[in-house]
C-alpha cells in the first residue's frame, strides 16, 4: 500500500497502530514537506472533521515528517488561517553593516595592546589613532558608540580570535570555615561583628567589637581605637575572659579584622572552633547584627567618637553595661513548635522571658561548661545584689555622665 492509498481515517489509525504495510518516501526539500502537510490536510477535510479524527491525521503527520509538536501545530495553524502551508524563507532586512570584519580585527589588535580596556578608553583611543595619528584602519571605529563597542566585542568573528580574557580572582582563604556554627544548646558559641562610630571629615571614629554568647545571649561590648591586629588582639583576650563559660566557637562575618593569621593563631591555640558566614545567608550572623541596633546603637547612638574616647567607654561598659546586660536585661528565647503539616515554626513563651544569666542557670550542662574557679554562688550574688530597676538606673546615671565628661574634653 503506498501513501496515496490512505484516503480513510480508518486507514490512517491502521497505519499507526502498525497493521498495513505502506510505501512511503517523503521528500528532503521543505517545500515538498510543507506541500505534503497541506494535500493530508486537504484530504482528510481536517477543517470540518471531528476532534478524534483531526487527532489521528495530526498524530500520522507527525510520525511520517517527524516534525516536533510545536512545529507541527504553526503548520496545522497556517492551514487554518489562509488554507495553504507555503513554506517561507528568512529575509535579509537589508541592512547594510556598519563595522566590518577588517573593523572587528583592528579593535581585537587595539585590545591585545593596551590589556583590553573599559570603554571609554577604548573609543579614546580609537578616536586619538584617526585624529591625532592619521590612522585611516580607524575611520569608522573613531565614531563607534559606547554599546556597540561592546557588542563587537561579544561578536563571533571577535570571539574567534583567540585573545584570552581573565576575569578577577576571588581571593581565597583557608582560614575559618565556612558555615553555620551549631551549639546544640550548649553555651560557648559566640557571634561577633564589629560596629563603626562614625567619621568626622577625614578622622576615622572608634569601633565596639559586640560579642553575643548564642544560647544564652550573654553579651560583651568593647571599645577599640581602630580595627587592627595591635588592637584587636588584646580586646579578644579581654572578651574571651568575660564570659562564665567556657568558650568552645567563634563565628564572625568575612572582614579581615577577623580572617587573619594572628586570630585563628590565637583561637586554635585554645583549641576554639572558628566559622565565618556564608555568602548570601544573612541570618548566619544575624543574631549579633540584631544585637548592634537593639543596644550598642540606642546606647552610643551613631554620632562620631574619636578614638581616644575608647578607654572611658569601655569603663564604663565594664562597671556598669556588661552587669546590666547580663544579669538585669530581659530576652525572648524561642522554642520550635512543629503544625500538623510538618513546618517549623518559632514561638516565644512568656515562661522563656529571662536574663542571659537566669537562661545560663537553667541549661541541663551548665555545671559542665562553667569555668574553672567560678561557681554559681559568686555569681548570684553580682546577679541578685540590686533590683533590675535599681541596675538600670545606675546605668543611665552613669551613661550621663560619661557623656557630660566627653562632651566637656571635646570642647574644652
Amino acid at each position: 500500500m503506498k501513501l496515496n492509498d490512505l484516503k480513510t481515517i480508518e486507514q490512517l489509525q491502521a497505519f499507526l497502530d502498525g497493521t498495513q504495510s505502506v510505501a512511503f518516501k517523503v521528500a528532503d526539500s521543505k517545500t515538498e514537506r510543507y506541500h505534503l502537510v497541506e494535500e493530508i490536510l486537504c484530504r482528510f477535510s481536517y477543517q470540518t472533521a471531528k476532534k478524534a479524527e483531526k487527532g489521528v491525521v495530526y498524530r500520522f503527520l507527525q510520525k511520517v515528517l517527524g516534525y516536533s509538536r510545536q512545529q507541527l501545530t504553526r503548520l496545522v495553524r497556517q492551514y487554518k488561517n489562509v488554507g495553504r502551508v507555503r513554506h517561507r524563507p528568512a529575509r535579509n532586512n537589508g541592512f547594510s553593516k556598519v563595522y566590518l570584519p577588517e573593523d572587528i580585527a583592528v579593535l581585537r589588535q587595539l585590545d591585545e595592546q593596551h590589556g583590553r580596556l573599559n570603554g571609554q578608553a577604548t573609543r579614546k583611543l580609537c578616536q586619538r589613532a584617526y585624529e591625532v595619528f592619521k590612522d585611516d584602519r580607524y575611520a569608522r571605529l573613531s565614531k563607534i558608540s559606547h554599546g556597540q563597542l561592546y557588542n563587537l566585542r561579544a561578536s563571533k568573528g571577535y570571539q574567534r580570535s583567540g585573545l584570552k580574557l581573565e576575569k578577577t580572582r576571588p581571593k581565597k582563604s583557608s582560614i575559618g570555615q565556612r558555615r553555620c556554627p551549631e551549639p546544640n544548646n550548649i553555651p560557648g558559641y559566640l557571634r561577633l561583628d564589629t560596629v563603626h562610630q562614625g567619621d568626622s571629615e577625614k578622622t576615622k571614629g572608634l569601633y565596639y567589637i559586640n560579642a553575643v554568647d548564642e544560647v544564652t545571649q550573654y553579651e560583651c561590648v568593647i571599645c577599640v581605637e581602630k580595627i587592627s591586629e595591635h588592637y584587636l588582639l588584646p580586646v579578644l583576650k579581654e572578651i574571651l575572659d568575660a564570659f562564665p563559660f567556657k568558650i568552645l566557637g567563634f563565628h564572625t562575618d568575612n572582614g579581615s579584622e577577623y580572617i587573619n593569621r594572628v586570630v585563628a593563631s590565637l583561637l586554635q591555640k585554645l583549641n576554639i572552633e572558628f566559622t565565618k558566614s556564608r555568602a548570601r545567608r544573612s541570618s548566619d550572623n544575624g543574631l549579633v547584627e540584631g544585637k548592634n541596633g537593639s543596644i550598642v546603637r540606642k546606647i552610643f547612638g551613631y554620632g562620631f567618637m574619636p578614638g581616644s574616647w575608647a578607654t572611658q567607654i569601655n569603663k564604663f561598659n565594664q562597671s556598669h553595661l556588661f552587669p546590666y546586660l547580663n544579669y538585669h536585661r530581659l530576652c525572648l528565647y524561642h522554642e520550635l513548635k512543629v503544625d500538623k503539616k510538618g513546618k517549623e515554626k518559632r514561638v516565644y513563651p512568656y515562661q522563656l522571658v529571662m536574663t542571659p544569666y537566669d537562661k545560663f542557670k537553667s541549661l541541663p550542662t551548665k555545671d559542665e561548661h562553667l569555668k574553672p574557679g567560678l561557681s554559681f554562688e559568686e555569681l548570684d550574688k553580682v546577679a541578685y545584689s540590686v533590683s533590675d530597676e535599681d541596675a538600670a538606673k545606675r546605668m543611665n546615671q552613669a551613661h550621663s555622665r560619661l557623656f557630660s565628661e566627653l562632651v566637656e574634653q571635646r570642647t574644652a
